[in-house]
């Protein structure tokens, strides 16, 4: 993972080989179609979104995969849809070498728009 400091996503992003900017591209153009209202920003060094002033999804690139974190609740809520990938606590990582999963991405950025919307023990 490239640890320069950068104030925008597209900062982050640019310091990538062409294929993975690509990749946190799709990413990020998912997260903005299913969250419309969310303000990109750069939190914990990786690019993220919020809603409400609260954390919706953050992502970053690494060596083999690309790292989704939708805070506990959203791996939680789609535990049977991640059994394919590594996660951890609010964590899922998505292999570089597979296709990105476009549609559980997008289910889950719907998901915790929800819930951030409700107000839930999200933030």
């Amino acid at each position: 993972m490239n640890t320069a400091k950068f104030s925008t996503i597209d900062e982050y992003i640019s310091g990538f080989p062409n294929e993975i900017r690509e990749t946190l591209e799709q990413v990020r153009n998912t997260v903005r179609a299913a969250a419309p209202e969310a303000i990109e920003t750069i939190s914990y060094a990786m690019p993220a979104f919020k809603l409400n002033k609260s954390p919706l999804v953050y992502f970053a690139a690494f060596k083999t995969h690309i790292g989704f974190y939708a805070l506990p609740e959203g791996n939680q809520a789609f535990i049977n849809e991640l059994s394919a990938y590594k996660t951890g606590k609010g964590s899922i990582q998505f292999p570089l070498n597979k296709p990105m999963p476009l549609d559980l991405i997008t289910k889950i950025v719907k998901f915790r728009v929800e819930e951030v919307s409700q107000g839930s023990l999200s933030k």
